[in-house]
């Protein structure tokens, strides 16, 4: 049974919408994060990153930043940018992305549901960022960015979906990077009742992306439980914000790697050694794009090669199938030397949707030596993994679009 019920959401006026949702916070370091919310006073970036607004020799990490993030969320509620709506309510928000839409629900999941493996997860955290994202939270008293989920997708629920959007959004906007946003507010008792108990039929949720925030938020309900003497299991701490979107209307990008150096060897020696395990073919005038699983694009200085394992024996373990095992088995391990590769400074990884191009740039200006693009691991991939208890290798799926931040809040004071 899965736990999923409405919130009041501190949320922008429907005419401030567009000038303060902002990219999440992980997507962005803090120069990029700087340089887009010029001129932009409402913008979310600066309560998800306030060191924007303090002298750029400051340590991320320091309690200032924290607490200026809560001073700015303050203060655009006392301007009356963002207001609470009266009742409990859930939300859906929908993103369309060159024609294509994923619809979301939004609401407030149980912290304890993660401890007890209903909320399922597919990739390892970071202690740094994971404590980033605790300290955060309990400064501003709130979960400020929702954690993106999915689940199996349930006709029952869709059809709810569907009749809730057949009226006009409160939002709908165009962001800067052509990425429509649009969200209807549901406060209507009997649907909210509806939607609560198709989710209890429900075993699982799966993490899709915010693995840190979801870790935090559950650690902060833990605490506030413990630290708790009256502690009777309704008060708000004990739920954090999540938006969960049928499995069925997903897409998951590439997530690519470039490596700094070829371990000593030269261009010819790598190209002879990888020649092995694998058949290399070249391309002399375009880009290669991998186009199915067990197909490898590599690019060196001036060269695209398609890479294609000799030989592979299919594994039941679903981890050791993944196209991003297999790159580390037969290449980023022996040959390159890269163990782990949460830790290792010699590997950088590359989104997707920053294009082959991306790639190439960053071998031919020099910065690395050689690049890998891999064909993107299906939901299907994904669902398996997390519901053997298995954890894909880090930096392995890349979700398009992203949601937006700002556009709805949790108190977890209330």
């Amino acid at each position: 049974m899965i736990t999923f019920r409405p919130f009041r959401a501190i949320r922008p006026r429907p005419e401030h919408a567009q000038t303060v949702a902002s990219r999440p916070y992980d997507v962005l370091d803090s120069e990029e994060a700087r340089k887009e919310a010029t001129g932009n006073e409402n913008s979310f970036l600066r309560v998800i990153k306030p060191e924007i607004d303090l002298p750029e020799s400051t340590n991320v990490y320091d309690d200032a930043v924290y607490k200026l993030g809560k001073e700015t969320f303050t203060q655009l509620i006392a301007d009356g940018i963002f207001q609470s709506d009266l009742h409990p309510c859930f939300y859906v928000y929908r993103l369309t992305m060159d024609g294509r839409t994923q619809t979301g629900l939004v609401g407030c999941c149980h912290y304890e549901e993660y401890y007890d493996g209903k909320i399922k997860k597919h990739e390892l955290t970071r202690t740094a960022k994971e404590n980033d994202r605790v300290k955060h939270v309990e400064t501003l008293e709130a979960n400020a960015e929702p954690v993106f989920f999915s689940y199996r997708g349930q006709r029952e629920i869709d059809q709810i979906v569907e009749n809730i959007i057949k009226e006009d959004p409160v939002y709908d906007f165009f962001a800067d990077d052509g990425i429509q946003h649009e969200l209807w507010v549901c406060g209507d008792p009997k649907i909210i009742e509806q939607i609560s108990k198709h989710f209890q039929k429900l075993d699982s949720l799966y993490v899709a992306d915010g693995h840190h925030r979801t870790a935090a938020a559950a650690r902060v309900g833990k605490k506030l439980q413990e630290n708790n003497p009256s502690h009777s299991g309704n008060e708000e701490y004990n739920f954090f914000m999540a938006v969960l979107f049928p499995d069925d209307q997903l897409k998951i990008f590439d997530y690519n790697r470039v490596v700094k150096d070829l371990n000593g060897h030269s261009q010819e020696t790598f190209l002879e050694i990888l020649s092995n395990d694998f058949h290399l073919e070249r391309d002399e005038f375009s880009s290669i794009k991998p186009t199915s699983i067990r197909e490898f694009a590599m690019y060196l200085p001036g060269q695209w090669y398609r890479l294609k394992p000799r030989k592979l024996v299919n594994s039941k373990d679903p981890v050791a199938d993944l196209d991003v095992t297999i790159l580390s088995t037969l290449i980023l391990q022996p040959v390159l030397q890269i163990g782990d590769l949460r830790k290792s400074e010699r590997i950088d990884f590359v989104g997707g949707i920053r294009g082959l191009s991306e790639l190439s740039r960053r071998v031919d200006s020099g910065e690395m030596a050689v690049a890998f693009a891999l064909y993107p691991v299906s939901m299907d991939q994904l669902l398996a993994i997390a519901d053997a208890g298995e954890i894909m290798p880090p930096k392995t799926t890349w979700f398009e679009p992203k949601l937006r931040s700002g556009l709805f809040v949790h108190s977890i004071k209330d």
